[in-house]
């Protein structure tokens, strides 16, 4: 996974708008390796493929609020052009449009996570009705491996513990990952 790509990376681009959380046009060229103005030509040339909740135009106010909280969108200041912004499906949309290796991997990068993601909220559903506690065990090993999976690729790597711990209504999860220096 590219590092632009990495959970960590991508939460500070994360703006919440209109109550869901969207990266904005000029942060999703950097992510997918193209220029601002190569995702609108996207979204202009492809109507079809961005029905209402695919892609937000910012309004005036909406713009205005983005310059005065974040200081890295004063370049939008000035501009003409309000914004767009992409929820998650606008992202996945814009992903099957654009050709770059560095969008490929990005969109394949989403496809995994989001996969692994829906895998681990199968196992804890599994959890909370199996009774044989040796199910159980097999279901927290297979649940913490996905833990692993999605947030492990940058944990530092020493002789340490890193430990994830989860609080569901139904449970309480703990997984801890050791590792060791190579």
């Amino acid at each position: 996974m590219s590092d632009t790509m990495k959970f960590e990376n991508l939460k500070p681009l994360l703006v919440e708008l209109r109550g869901e959380s969207v990266l904005l046009d000029s942060d999703v060229a950097q992510i997918y390796g193209v220029e601002t103005r190569d995702i609108n030509k996207a979204v202009t040339n492809n109507p079809d493929k961005f029905p209402a909740g695919y892609v937000i135009e910012l309004s005036k106010p909406e713009k205005s609020e983005l310059v005065e909280n974040f200081h890295r969108f004063n370049k939008l200041k000035h501009s003409t052009v309000n914004p767009k912004a992409f929820p998650e499906k606008g992202l996945y949309m814009l992903a099957t449009i654009l050709k770059s290796p560095q969008a490929v991997q990005a969109t394949l990068a989403i496809i995994e996570t989001f996969a692994k993601i829906r895998h681990l909220s199968r196992s804890i559903q599994e959890l909370s009705i199996v009774k044989d506690k040796a199910d159980q065990k097999a279901l927290m090993q297979r649940s913490g491996e996905l833990i692993a999976g999605i947030f492990d690729d940058d944990l530092q790597t020493s002789d340490s513990e890193t430990s994830i711990e989860l609080n569901f209504a139904v449970l309480k999860f703990k997984h801890t990952i050791k590792k060791k220096k190579k």
